[in-house]
């Protein structure tokens, strides 16, 4: 599908099967993700993942970037009663309301933490090391790095940050490289990889 191998392309068998999740796993999955941003929304749609496939939130991820202005954290750190019902409401997205109201108080802490000069990308790739993990493609369902990210993420005060949902944000922005050891990617995102921004 994707055209950019040259000879036989081999993919990591979970990503067979769905052209969603196909096209995905080409082109997003594992890569290293250094904008701060990007790397809070993920975690917050991971965080809507739980209990789920992520398949599901593949194929809301659009509405789900229209019923929160694009996450952008400076205005749903603004978020208050009325967007709750609203979002509640949207058939677009997952209607929970405890991850609804978690995506909210993550938008502060995100803001908090800019106010006060901590850059959220300097943050969590201080974590790991500065640089990409990479893994052994064996999909583990938590490491201690996991664990202990999970720890600093809940202590700043985001929610629905387990370790379980924190290591599969870790594998889908590149943190730790996961693909399988014959995976056509795993040395491609590997390319990818760049000095993490300066704290």
């Amino acid at each position: 599908m994707s055209g950019r191998h040259p000879g036989p392309v081999r993919r990591c068998s979970w990503a067979e099967g769905d052209d969603l999740l196909l096209a995905y796993h080409d082109e997003e999955w594992g890569v290293p993700e250094y904008d701060g941003r990007k790397l809070w929304e993920t975690l917050m749609l991971e965080g809507f993942q739980a209990g789920l496939s992520w398949t599901i939130i593949l194929r809301k991820r659009e509405a789900f970037r229209k019923a929160f202005r694009g996450f952008r954290p400076e205005l749903v750190a603004r978020f208050g009663g009325p967007d709750v019902a609203r979002l509640v409401e949207d058939p677009g997205i997952v209607r929970s309301r405890a991850k609804i109201e978690a995506t909210i108080a993550g938008a502060r802490v995100y803001e908090a933490m800019r106010a006060s000069g901590e850059d959220f990308s300097s943050f969590v790739w201080a974590a790991a090391g500065g640089k990409p993990i990479q893994g052994s493609g064996g999909l583990p369902a938590t490491t201690p790095l996991s664990e202990a990210l999970s720890k600093a993420l809940k202590k700043k005060g985001f929610k629905f940050v387990g370790p379980v949902i924190v290591y599969a944000w870790m594998q889908a922005t590149g943190i730790v490289n996961d693909h399988a050891a014959d995976c056509s990617r795993r040395s491609e995102v590997q390319g990818l990889a760049r000095p993490s921004p300066k704290a």
